[in-house]
């Protein structure tokens, strides 16, 4: 007769040490040959490997518990020496709560600092930042074209031969290649882009793309009439903002360290990098480069954008102005 020895969860069959001799299968199989076999003790030890002291001990946890007891038990203690009672517990909670520091919670309270933190690490309180109310969001759409343009820029490494990205393998990744850098432009209102792909991200070439770029919307009848950028160098550059003087236009830029409030470029360049950048296996970036003015064309003129009802970016502008400029 078998004894079958059900684990009460599955990880009690994977939780058994590496050097392990035993487990409930085994142990099962030793209470068969001695309860029900006749073997003695000492054989059935010797069969598993086990010694007799061991073989006796499952043997008298048999009798006492049945199958259950060849089971691994917790080796959590029953009891625990001189653990912090529930209500200094939750005392420490609620000061926390108040947004007191971990320090002053250990005077107040009468316990070590490092107990302290014990518990507040326990309660997901460890850090200040979670006692703070979430900011709340703040979303905006402008409601002609040309009333706000979201400026940004993206660093992409040079291609001079297909990369891991797409191979997957990093061995023989070659140094130096450089970079090159992707200026984005795009309408607040109708989602109109308009990107380039440019050796730096220096004042000058900027302040070249910001002439290109209204240049562009102006051909499509948009107007730009004010801008937001990061704190980036070239956005504070003394020559970007002669030229935003020049153009007219009003230059606004995001608090710093707050990549949200430009989310929309923000969000283009992650849609940019999945569907162009990184969405084929490019032998150069000159390659990549040429493929940049078909995307944006699909982008633009057909595909469909979740915020715009499904509609593409240009259903947004003005179709007088757009019917000699679309093929």
């Amino acid at each position: 007769m078998l004894w079958v020895v059900k684990p009460a969860r599955w990880r009690d069959w994977m939780d058994l040490h590496k050097n392990a001799r035993s487990c409930p299968a085994s142990r099962a199989v030793l209470v068969e040959r001695v309860m029900a076999l006749g073997w003695t003790v000492k054989e059935a030890a010797e069969a598993q490997g086990l010694s007799e002291r061991a073989a006796y001990r499952w043997l008298a946890r048999y009798r006492d518990e049945g199958p259950a007891g060849l089971v691994d038990r917790s080796s959590r203690p029953k009891l625990v020496a001189r653990c912090t009672p529930p209500e200094v517990v939750k005392r420490i909670v609620e000061l926390r709560r108040t947004g007191m520091a971990g320090e002053e919670i250990a005077a107040q309270v009468g316990v070590p600092r490092s107990t302290v933190a014990r518990w507040l690490k326990r309660a997901g309180l460890g850090r200040l930042r979670p006692l703070a109310a979430p900011e709340p969001v703040r979303r905006y759409v402008h409601d002609r074209p040309g009333e706000l343009l979201h400026l940004d820029i993206k660093k992409l490494g040079r291609i001079d031969r297909i990369g891991h990205r797409i191979t997957g393998d990093r061995r023989g990744r070659k140094q130096g290649a450089g970079w090159e850098f992707v200026h984005v432009a795009v309408d607040d209102a109708s989602r109109v882009a308009y990107v380039e792909v440019l050796p730096d991200d220096r004042g000058p070439t900027a302040t070249a793309f910001l002439d290109r770029t209204v240049t562009w919307f102006a051909a499509r009848g948009v107007r730009i009439q004010r801008l937001l950028t990061d704190n980036g160098g070239c956005y504070i550059s003394g020559a970007f903002a002669a030229r935003c003087r020049a153009f007219g236009l009003r230059h606004s830029r995001t608090r710093a360290f707050r990549p949200c409030t430009n989310g929309k470029a923000e969000r283009f360049i992650q849609t940019l990098l999945r569907e162009w950048a990184y969405a084929f296996p490019f032998h150069s970036s000159a390659q990549r480069s040429r493929l940049l003015t078909r995307y944006l064309h699909f982008y633009n003129h057909h595909r469909a954008h979740t915020a715009l009802r499904r509609n593409p970016p240009f259903s947004r502008l003005d179709l007088n102005n757009l019917v000699r400029n679309y093929t």
